[in-house]
């Protein structure tokens, strides 16, 4: 099962916006939001809900990509997350995700018995490839107790 199968299967909110997981690597994560009325703003374009779960869900593709082989000794977790909207969005958009910080750090860390945070950036673009939303969120990967 793919990382984008796998997340469509687990988590109900990238099924219903019927998010696609176009690219799935330790290195980036791409995930495209189709148009859809129901989804839509008061201007036509897609929500600002709708846009935050693109990036959330770019951002856990990617964790679940770079670091899917410790989950049976951890669980990854968003800390916190911001957003910021940069331009109008209108119809189908792209997020694409990048780690902050490279795997092995974060692993190591895992390795101390540390509880690691880590920052996973995301863009969210048109079909033009205008930049509209930047988003940040940061991760952790909680030790199992």
């Amino acid at each position: 099962m793919s990382i984008g199968d796998m997340l469509a299967a687990t988590v109900p909110m990238a099924r219903t916006l019927r998010l696609e997981f176009t690219e799935t690597s330790p290195e980036r994560a791409v995930v495209h939001l189709p148009d859809q009325a129901d989804y839509h703003n008061h201007v036509g374009g897609p929500h600002a809900g709708a846009m935050f779960t693109l990036g959330e869900s770019a951002s856990g593709a990617i964790v679940l990509a770079a670091f899917g082989d410790q989950l049976s000794r951890a669980v990854p977790l968003a800390v916190s997350a911001d957003i910021a909207y940069r331009k109008l969005a209108m119809g189908p958009v792209t997020a694409t995700a990048t780690l902050g910080r490279p795997a092995a750090e974060v692993v190591a860390e895992l390795d101390a018995g540390q509880r690691p945070e880590f920052p996973v950036a995301v863009e969210i673009t048109r079909e033009d490839g205008a930049v509209t939303g930047e988003m940040n969120v940061v991760w952790t990967l909680r030790p199992h107790t």
